[in-house]
């Protein structure tokens, strides 16, 4: 049998069965961090992302961009556990052939954002590739009272994202925005029950959400704020790579943010009882089965 046929989260899951941890670890495998214990008022986050040529980016993009990216993601994972970012190592693959050019300008674009969200490079790793190759391992901390992973939603809450979903391979997934701020607020302003941030697709990382919170939902097609690059809902509901916040708070907490007015904040859904599976209520009122797709390595 061969990866492909079993796909990336089966490899995953089958990883995972494997893994046994001590008490020093909070959350493993299957959140956006790992959240390990650190002192009496925080938890340390832990996560690590991969870029790799000709899967998250091309030699035709901007190196700056690219590199900002490597970081960006990084962070995106910091923010969807409500966390503030630390410290930071990077790993390097280059052909032997690959331009100073080309390196100075991918490594400007993470000493920029790093530098902007108060992130210190303390180390890493270079090796030949065949490919250009970034790996970027992140150290954060997040306040206990304030750490929020994908397992906490409950019927009856509301679902919520930032921003607007779709057309991200238009520019988007080089130049996006790390909710760290968003984030931030809203711990610090309402009870959050779950979150993550929509890397995958939505309808791919809502699915996450549900399966780690045993729950269902249902989201309203009307509800879903699709950019101005969009191609159609689908685009908006299964591509990924937008990096906004997906997350759920109880209808009290969800009225007391619409009171706000803040337009980053929108309701798309509810969450419901297992038993009434993943919906999608398009514009005719009609109810659509949703299996959850979206970006998949294998």
């Amino acid at each position: 049998m061969l990866i492909k046929d079993i796909g990336e989260f089966a490899l995953i899951e089958r990883f995972k069965r494997k893994i046994k941890t001590d008490s020093s670890v909070i959350k493993g495998s299957g959140d956006d961090c790992a959240v390990l214990k650190l002192d009496k008022q925080n938890h340390q986050l832990f996560t690590c992302d991969m870029l790799v040529e000709g899967v998250d980016f091309t030699l035709k993009d901007n190196s700056y961009l690219v590199g900002r990216k490597a970081i960006a993601v990084s962070l995106s994972d910091i923010a969807s556990c409500s966390g503030k970012p630390r410290h930071c190592v990077i790993s390097l693959g280059l052909p032997k052939n690959t331009s100073l050019s080309f390196v100075d300008k991918l490594f400007q674009g993470m000493l920029d954002i790093a530098k902007k969200y108060k992130v210190n490079i303390v180390g890493g790793d270079l090796s030949r590739s065949s490919k250009v190759v970034l790996d970027v391992s992140m150290l954060g901390e997040v306040e206990k009272k304030y750490l929020t992973l994908r397992s906490g939603a409950r019927v009856g809450d509301i679902i919520f994202i930032t921003g607007e979903l779709g057309g991200s391979i238009s520019g988007k997934h080089l130049q996006f925005t790390p909710r760290i701020k968003e984030a931030r607020f809203l711990s610090r302003n309402f009870k959050v029950k779950a979150m993550t941030d929509i890397s995958d697709g939505l309808t791919s990382d809502l699915g996450h959400i549900l399966e780690q919170s045993n729950a269902g939902a249902v989201i309203y097609e009307a509800l879903i704020p699709l950019s101005g690059k969009a191609r159609n809902l689908s685009d908006a509901l299964n591509n990924g790579e937008d990096f906004e916040l997906l997350f759920t708070l109880s209808r009290p907490q969800a009225l007391k943010l619409l009171k706000r007015k803040l337009s980053i904040f929108r309701p798309i859904g509810e969450i419901r009882e297992r038993k009434y599976g993943f919906q999608l209520i398009d514009k005719r009122s009609r109810p659509v089965n949703i299996k959850p797709k979206g970006f998949k390595h294998f």
